[in-house]
C-alpha cells in the first residue's frame, strides 16, 4: 500500500489533486491511504513553499500547482 499525503490548505487545487490521486491509483489497481495535511507547520516541515504538495511513502514528489495525470501514474507506480 502506498501512503500518500496531499499538502495544502484545502483549496480547490488541493481537492483536485486528491481526487486525481484516487483516480490514478484506481486505474492502476494500486491500494493507497490518502491523508490531507492542512497544518502549515507540518507542510513547512516537508520543505515546500508552494501548495499543493504531494508526498508518496515519505518522499516529496511534487509541489506547486495541480500535477499532470501521467506524472501521478508514474509516481504511484514507482517503488
Amino acid at each position: 500500500m502506498k501512503h500518500v499525503k496531499v499538502l495544502g490548505s484545502g483549496c480547490k487545487r488541493c481537492q483536485t489533486t486528491a481526487e486525481m490521486v484516487h483516480t490514478e491509483a484506481k486505474k492502476l489497481g494500486i491500494d493507497i491511504s490518502l491523508e490531507k495535511v492542512t497544518d502549515a507547520a507540518l507542510i513547512a516541515g516537508y520543505g515546500i513553499a508552494a501548495t499543493p504538495g504531494l508526498v508518496i511513502n515519505g518522499k516529496v514528489v511534487h509541489a506547486g500547482g495541480v500535477p499532470k495525470a501521467e506524472d501521478l501514474a508514474k509516481w504511484l507506480s514507482e517503488g
